[in-house]
């Protein structure tokens, strides 16, 4: 899920199509707390963070949580992940020195030396320092292909609204009288050194219902950004419009995007001033180019002519021909019901597919020769989790990760002709002796069989005695895999916990179709599977609900909502992360219009009939026994609005149910920008997880 400093807009001045009706907001009394900046808002979460602080930080073992996770995040020992841009690697890198980070870059060889002499670029706090702003860093876009200017993205205060400034990476400075635009949900693309594609807020009319830009511009060096011209407009009501350039050695490539819903696209390119769309599936996802050839990732089944391309499969075709147009694709992969492609990248010679293979990670190279695809499994760990870090596009060089969730993160290179090598590793930051992971299966209330992962003492008995935290997600195609969860190692395996996480639908752990199958009106499907794994847990009596804490956030801290709503029997603990919880209002709320291909439009009677029986805001009532919830969010979060764990908050208080709330006030929908901020919130996660639980 994905602003400027928030403007809420009254309900009268939105564009609605027809069909929608207006929500009638006027019966929220609560609706004060949506002001994030007002004053009235402010004064309640400082009086809530003060109360829900003073109890959990007297609990034993906040100190030594706080404590070793600080010294986790901080650790000179974590990999620092690097990124290939030109002749040298960059990284991000923050510790308790440089709380807010320096961006920074080394060699391959001083790299691979394991003692890597950095060079800084740009030292985040000082730039605070010295311009008096909180600024947070989110990324910076180079100039293929010697990347010696960048466009830096800076946040006050952790939002995805951004600062956008021209930085020279030789000089180290940014660029006087650069390119540069003023806060706002912006992304830009290099054309060449005196031009960009830009998409910004341009002024009224420029944005879409869902906050973002509908407009993309190609603006030159030294006329002012009123004079760029217009490559592309879309529609309000669409999600967002982006044009961007795609360089490869072969050639550029000038593609533009037109979201119009979150799962639905259409894509033009750019050829000889010539806007052209390209001839493929709205709902397909547009992969890029490879050899000159254009990649396809089909969400439903495709037919051509007598070619039927089936869902999930990676495709390609000769860009060229396809605009003479061929239809002649060549199927690539094609994932099985129970596997799917993670991601994938490439090098100078190979496509790198990452695939699930029952939720456990496979990696293949594929190489196009002679117009034909051949394919090798990459000899890696099997198990747990791979992913590829960073490629280099002018060699076959790359970097990826292996973890699982005993086995700390180790980093490894690759190169052409050369044995793959490990070049770092954490070390063990929780002793894992004595603990091992499964995977089993619960079924859930239709009969589909739900996988999900149990990490646990091999001595742990079946007595239903275990203090078990439940985590899930189970929204927008993304998958939950095995990872080495340091600080949850340290502040919950260590101490003697279970830690669960579960594969439900929803998510794209098996593919588009199983997270289509819990879109709209079958979003309890997604529910009911979490519940199913919680049902599954009690009945081989690895615990009992009250010892059974369950935690997610964003579409997980809905989920944490509709399971505490529907099912207050079930669980002790609750940890509900910057959630959306008001599914009435939540398509009015910052970037919540985006998201109406994934829960439906509450403002279609219809539709809002299926919402209205899970929205967590709307079902929440007296007398019936709700766990003490510990909720978490961010004042500057403007993709998933504050308002709506404010909201539950009181709307419970003044039921009489008692629960637990802090709000950090930077940090974004990530809910914190250092890592003391990161520490704080986990260290407050698992003593109220211990308190509830144990």
């Amino acid at each position: 899920m994905k602003g400027q400093t928030i403007v809420l807009l009254s309900v009268l001045s939105l564009v609605l199509p027809v069909g929608r009706v207006v929500a009638q907001d006027q019966a929220d009394p609560y609706l004060w707390l949506e002001e994030v900046e007002g004053d009235k808002a402010l004064d309640w979460v400082e009086q809530h963070n003060e109360a829900s602080l003073a109890v959990l930080k007297a609990q034993p073992v906040f100190p030594e949580t706080f404590d070793r996770a600080l010294e986790i995040l901080n650790s000179d020992e974590r990999i620092a992940y690097p990124s290939f841009h030109g002749k040298y690697l960059y990284n991000f890198w923050q510790d308790a020195k440089n709380e807010r980070g320096l961006w920074r870059r080394t060699t391959l060889g001083e790299y691979l030396t394991g003692e890597p002499k950095w060079e800084t670029l740009l030292d985040i706090d000082k730039l605070s320092h010295e311009e008096s702003q909180q600024w947070v860093f989110k990324g910076a876009t180079g100039l293929y292909p010697d990347y010696q200017r960048y466009l830096v993205s800076l946040s006050p205060g952790g939002g995805d609204a951004v600062v956008v400034r021209e930085f020279d990476a030789e000089t180290k400075r940014f660029v006087e009288d650069g390119f540069y635009l003023p806060e706002a949900k912006s992304s830009v693309s290099w054309k060449d050194l005196d031009t960009i594609y830009v998409q910004t807020d341009f002024g009224e009319g420029s944005l879409t219902e869902s906050g973002y830009p509908r407009i993309a511009k190609r603006w030159k060096r030294g006329a002012p950004l009123s004079e760029a011209e217009t490559v592309f407009e879309g529609q309000a009501e669409d999600v967002a419009v982006g044009c961007s350039t795609i360089d490869t050695p072969e050639r550029q490539y000038d593609v533009i995007n037109r979201a119009i819903t979150f799962y639905t696209s259409h894509t033009y390119v750019i050829e000889q001033g010539q806007i052209i769309k390209l001839d493929i599936p709205d709902d397909a996802d547009f992969g890029g180019f490879f050899k000159n050839q254009m990649l396809v990732r089909l969400k439903t089944d495709w037919i051509v002519g007598p070619t039927t391309y089936k869902q999930g499969a990676l495709i390609g075709i000769d860009y060229d021909k396809c605009l003479q147009g061929s239809r002649d694709f060549t199927v690539i992969v094609a994932p099985d019901a129970r596997s799917n492609i993670v991601s994938y990248s490439n090098t100078r010679n190979l496509l790198l597919v990452n695939m699930l293979n029952n939720v456990r990670s496979e990696l293949y190279e594929y190489r196009f020769q002679n117009g034909a695809w051949q394919k090798k499994r990459v000899d890696t760990p099997q198990v747990g989790s791979l992913s590829v870090v960073s490629t280099d596009e002018q060699s076959d060089r790359l970097f990826f990760s292996y973890e699982d969730f005993l086995t700390p993160s180790s980093l490894h290179y690759v190169a052409e002709g050369q044995t793959m090598r490990k070049v770092d590793s954490l070390p063990a930051f929780f002793d894992s002796n004595g603990l091992e992971a499964e995977q089993l299966e619960a079924v859930s209330k239709d009969g589909t069989r739900i996988p999900y992962f149990v990490v646990k003492p091999t001595s742990m008995k079946a007595d239903g005695s275990n203090p078990t935290l439940l985590y899930g997600y189970g929204g927008f195609e993304i998958s939950l895999r095995p990872s080495y969860g340091a600080v949850q190692g340290a502040g919950w395996l260590s101490k003697g916990g279970v830690y669960v996480l579960a594969n439900i639908r929803g998510g794209g752990e098996f593919g588009p179709g199983w997270h289509q199958a819990a879109l709209k009106e079958n979003r309890q499907r997604a529910y009911d599977d979490f519940i199913a794994v919680a049902e599954d847990l009690v009945r081989r009596k690895i615990t009992l609900p009250q010892h059974l804490g369950i935690m997610g956030g964003s579409n997980g801290g809905l989920l944490m909502g509709v399971m505490f709503t529907q099912r207050p029997d079930l669980f002790k603990g609750v940890v509900c992360a910057v959630p959306l919880l008001d599914m009435r209002r939540y398509s009015q709320l910052l970037a919540g219009a985006s998201w109406m291909a994934e829960y439906g439009d509450p403002d279609v009677p219809e539709q809002w009939v299926y919402i209205s029986k899970y929205s967590p805001y709307q079902n929440v009532s007296a007398d019936k026994g709700y766990p003490e919830v510990f909720f978490y969010t961010s004042t500057r979060d403007d993709r998933v609005h504050p308002g709506h764990a404010r909201k539950m908050v009181a709307k419970m208080e003044g039921l009489g149910y008692k629960v637990y709330y802090y709000e950090n006030t930077e940090g974004g929908h990530a809910a914190a920008s250092t890592n003391r901020q990161r520490a704080l919130t986990s260290a407050l996660t698992y003593a109220y997880l211990w308190m509830q639980l144990k």
